[in-house]
């Protein structure tokens, strides 16, 4: 046993750890939160009958899928829009800075019209090919439009009839802007201006893209909510994730020692890459997602049990440490991988079959099994190599083993 190699060897695998443990909190904070840990807003749109159509399956159907269309592109980290019974929406909007600009986004009708200098409309929002929210000139926002070909044509013969007249643009009969034509339009392309800011071009375009309601809806409930589990439930999940992984590190260091601690910085190692890509990704963590990282964990931890009593077999038979740790990978590998691609073929089914926060789980459980392998066959197996080669002990005692406790294992 050289006790000065081993002594630099803990310090620097401590701080090593120690290091992590200090950045994984941060990076984990920058991680987007869906509302059961952040909260966020709970919306009730009722749907009314209009004159033009009465609230049916159909209707209520393509008002849920408009409003999707309007909640994602708001860019919201895992919204909720469901139906309620025959004639109800519900929206949870996680995060939401702003719940009435939100509110009333999501229950506009979004009717564009353009209007003639006699009141007659001449073009409508199913003329509209797309909108674009962009800054114009004079730093001013501004919507571009762009029409459809039978959009483009009504445009440009109405603007070569009022040369010189003002055209009304409205939404939902209100009046955006009331411009002067100058010359006849013929691109096909418009431009709205007039919004105070950046923000409200965009919630406007996001409008227009979205398509008009086919129904009224009126907002019958509307209130911020807290994080569905609670602070305190919240914060007890917390507690509880962070005493299972220290102990999942003492058991490591307690039964396989200097392997341990190898195993031990991997896992830290994995839970910092699997919270990187979840940033990256813009994945949303939930409390099921939480479950797939806990999992994941779990079995990242079982992988390296499996190759550890490899390793020990192999030593308890005579060979090397080299040798055992190599023979050990090798035999313990189709275990891991049979357990891991079960695992992903299961990722695989909740997938495609479940909805909202079951697919979550499925998607974190995926991404942690993937890394856990890396992180349970490379990284560990990179470390463990290191270990054996700068020769620190031949003790076999020292990689887990309790029987011949003083035995050394020549060689390599």
């Amino acid at each position: 046993m050289r006790w000065n190699e081993l002594g630099k060897f803990l310090i620097v695998a401590f701080a090593i750890i120690g290091g992590f443990c200090m950045y994984i909190r941060p990076l984990a904070s920058t991680v987007k939160q869906g509302l059961d840990l952040q909260g966020g807003t709970h919306v009730v749109l009722q749907a009314e009958d209009t004159p033009q159509l009465k609230v049916n399956d159909d209707a209520l159907d393509r008002a849920t899928h408009i409003i999707e269309r309007r909640v994602n592109a708001l860019g919201l980290t895992e919204p909720v829009v469901q139906r309620q019974g025959r004639d109800r929406i519900i929206v949870e909007l996680p995060g939401v800075k702003d719940p009435e600009k939100a509110i009333n986004m999501l229950g506009k009708t979004a009717m564009l019209e353009f209007k003639d200098p006699q009141g007659k409309t001449v073009l409508n929002g199913m003329d509209l090919k797309d909108a674009k929210a962009t800054m114009g000139n004079g730093n001013r926002p501004t919507v571009n439009l762009e029409f459809t070909d039978e959009g483009a044509r009504k445009f440009a013969d109405v603007t070569a009839r009022n040369v010189g007249k003002q055209i009304a643009i409205t939404l939902d009969g209100e009046i955006l802007t009331n411009p002067v034509v100058q010359e006849a339009i013929t691109g096909g392309r418009a431009q709205i201006t007039g919004e105070r800011t950046m923000e409200d071009a965009n919630h406007l375009a996001i409008l227009l893209r979205s398509g008009s309601l086919p129904v009224k809806l009126e907002v019958i409930e509307n209130r911020t909510v807290g994080p569905t589990l609670g602070q305190d439930s919240k914060e007890a999940s917390q507690k509880a994730f962070l005493i299972g992984v220290a102990g999942v590190f003492v058991f490591m260091l307690v039964f396989y020692r200097l392997s341990g601690l190898v195993a031990d910085i991997a896992l830290l190692l994995y839970t910092m890459l699997l919270l990187l890509l979840m940033r990256y990704l813009n994945a949303t963590l939930t409390l099921p997602g939480m479950a797939g990282i806990i999992l994941s964990i779990g079995m990242a931890v079982d992988a390296n049990v499996l190759i550890f009593e490899r390793f020990k077999e192999e030593i308890r038979n005579g060979r090397s440490l080299r040798k055992a740790m190599d023979s050990g990978f090798s035999r313990a590998m189709t275990t891991i991988l049979d357990s891991n691609i079960t695992t992903l073929m299961a990722c695989l089914v909740l997938f495609y079959l479940g909805t909202g926060p079951v697919k979550g789980f499925a998607i974190t459980l995926a991404l942690g099994v993937l890394l856990s392998m890396f992180s349970a066959v490379t990284v560990s197996r990179f470390l463990l190599k290191f270990l054996i080669n700068a020769d620190i002990t031949k003790n076999p005692f020292w990689f887990g083993m309790f029987r011949h406790s003083g035995q050394e294992v020549a060689g390599k």
